[in-house]
């Protein structure tokens, strides 16, 4: 029997070996072939979900080179890439179920009248389209949608999901401290609504929007914004009303756009090439700026790992690539693109400190994407100029302290804790004792000290003094319109404004040409399946983005883990 089970587990660990070794040889067979584009082509954007930063993790195989979703560089570079590709004829935009931020909406549909500047026209196939879609789809030339398809634009609404109930059903509490009268972060543990300080930003980000998206569409459909305004109200529409009241331009099919697109271009038929194809498929030149993306929630420590890694801004391997592009001596300047709501106080504070040694390195400048508040905020004060659309979601210059018990639900589990201490405030992280007086004004104590240190920092990188800044502190959300009006961001703008003020820093020509090199790089199958860093299981990892991508609105990794917070106060998603 013994000999058998050895037997068993050989043939395992060589059956293991042989398929790493089929992967690999397969992966290095197709990273080196170059993908080529044929004569006459449309360049197709399907472009659906939050479209990523940061790059996603490759899988080098035929079938799963479609699914590799392109980042926010990949497109930019592409657009520009293809106005002066003469194989490139047109551009098909296909939103499908977007969910990504205003600020990375405003970006992509800047680049795509960027590239209509080229005389090469641009086509929009819409598919049940909503507000997001719609916004991007104004600036084609033409848009078409099915005739028994829906336009789904309605107005606009900002809500939030609150735990409180359910918490108290399961004899969960969650004690919860701020400074900032608007750091409501841990009311969703605590209230069952909005309160008033929720309910007046709020109202202020969903004005910005619907101002934008309103004055936005008339000048794409040439119409006024009150027209615009008027038919919104009117939503949401079939096929034949949205054609009847000039919001689309055909009812019609794939088949029948291609059709029309081919007789405008005068070619007798047009290829089609992806996104993804076409980024792959030309080689960037010019002066190295790296984009340096921080994505997602800043928590301390190398993270999560596994597929779940780029979701956040671990402050362990982030520090190692801005140490790995401050040693690079062939990058000229450094973009650093942040798209956060912010995290962990500590590790916020230690990934600032390694960017000012890079901006004391390297030419410097801050873009911000679709939100950049809190942690990300303060990250982003190195003292370097700051860019921001009209859309981000930004400052929020507050802190907080989340701390849960569940004494009450090891009641209902008959469940006891019985301890023995030396020290007043040996159980202060206790999560079966419920916190002291003492000890909740040592840890209010702290808060402060970090806040006070949040606004001076701010404060300095910003040329301001700390009373100066506090106004417009306290935890207070502003859109980036609102934030350059205090003084915040010094210019509206994305990635081509940020490039265009780091090569002037850099004293690079200011037509030159730029290869945006993107930190940190994409991850291929084979360094996931050889991390050994890694301390979460592949299929945990996936199990929770299912969970999230069903449950968008559950607390982020830096809320779950509690403790010290400079965070986003509002998980909130504009429909």
């Amino acid at each position: 029997m013994g000999k058998f089970l050895i037997g068993v587990l050989v043939g395992i660990v060589i059956v293991v070996v042989i398929v790493a070794v089929l992967i690999f040889a397969v992966m290095r067979f197709f990273e080196t072939k170059q993908p080529t584009v044929a004569a006459n082509s449309a360049l197709v954007l399907s472009l659906t979900g939050s479209l990523p930063e940061t790059a996603p993790m490759e899988i080098p195989l035929p079938f799963f080179r479609s699914a590799n979703t392109p980042t926010i560089r990949d497109i930019w570079a592409s657009l520009r890439n293809a106005a002066e590709d003469h194989r490139i004829k047109a551009v098909v935009l296909e939103p499908d179920n977007l969910s990504a931020g205003w600020g990375k909406l405003e970006e992509l549909r800047q680049d795509l009248v960027a590239f209509k500047k080229s005389g090469k026209p641009v086509y929009a196939l819409l598919q049940t389209p909503g507000s997001k879609a719609y916004y991007l789809a104004s600036a084609a030339d033409r848009i078409y949608l099915s005739p028994d398809d829906l336009l789904n634009v309605k107005g606009f609404r900002a809500s939030e999901l609150y735990f409180k109930n359910t918490l108290d059903k399961l004899g969960v509490s969650v004690y919860v401290d701020h400074i900032g009268q608007y750091k409501d972060a841990g009311d969703i543990f605590t209230r069952t609504n909005m309160s008033p300080q929720t309910q007046e930003v709020l109202g202020q980000v969903i004005g910005q929007i619907y101002g934008d998206f309103s004055t936005t569409v008339a000048q794409g459909r040439h119409k006024s914004v009150d027209g615009v305004q008027a038919l919104v109200d009117q939503g949401p529409f079939m096929a034949g009303q949205a054609k009847t009241d000039g919001l689309i331009d055909q009812i019609g099919y794939s088949d029948q756009l291609y059709s029309d697109l081919e007789k405008v271009t005068h070619t007798e038929k047009l290829n089609r090439v992806t996104i993804g194809k076409y980024y792959r498929a030309f080689s960037q030149s010019g002066d190295r700026i790296a984009l340096l993306v921080g994505e997602g929630d800043i928590v301390r420590g190398d993270g999560r790992g596994g597929l779940s890694s780029q979701a956040v801004i671990a402050s362990g391997p982030f520090i190692k690539t801005i140490r790995e592009i401050r040693n690079d001596s062939s990058i000229k300047g450094v973009i650093l693109r942040i798209d956060s709501p912010g995290g962990d106080a500590i590790a916020s504070d230690e990934i600032l400190r390694e960017l000012k040694l890079l901006s004391a390195a390297k030419p410097m400048v801050v873009s911000m994407s679709d939100l950049a508040a809190s942690g990300g905020y303060y990250i982003a004060s190195t003292g370097d100029p700051i860019v921001a659309y009209p859309d981000t979601i930004t400052g929020s210059i507050g802190v907080l302290f989340v701390m849960p018990n569940i004494h009450g639900l090891f009641d209902k589990l008959g469940i006891t804790e019985d301890s023995v201490m030396r020290g007043q405030h040996a159980n202060i992280d206790s999560l079966y004792t419920p916190l002291s007086d003492a000890a909740k004004q040592k840890l209010h104590q702290g808060l402060v000290d970090v806040y006070n240190t949040f606004v001076g920092k701010v404060a300095k990188a910003r040329n301001e003094t700390p009373a100066q800044i506090q106004p417009i502190a306290q935890g207070r959300v502003w859109m980036g319109a609102q934030a350059k009006q205090n003084g915040l961001v010094n210019r509206l703008g994305g990635l081509d404004t940020a490039i265009a003020m780091v090569r002037q820093r850099a004293h690079l020509p200011v037509n030159g040409a730029t290869d945006l090199i993107l930190y940190p790089p994409r991850r291929s199958l084979l360094d996931v399946l050889t991390g050994g860093s890694s301390s979460e299981p592949v299929a945990d990892a996936l199990a929770e983005r299912s969970i999230r991508k069903r449950i968008p609105d559950l607390p982020g990794p830096a809320m779950l883990k509690g403790g010290v917070l400079e965070l986003l106060p509002y998980k909130f998603h504009v429909q």
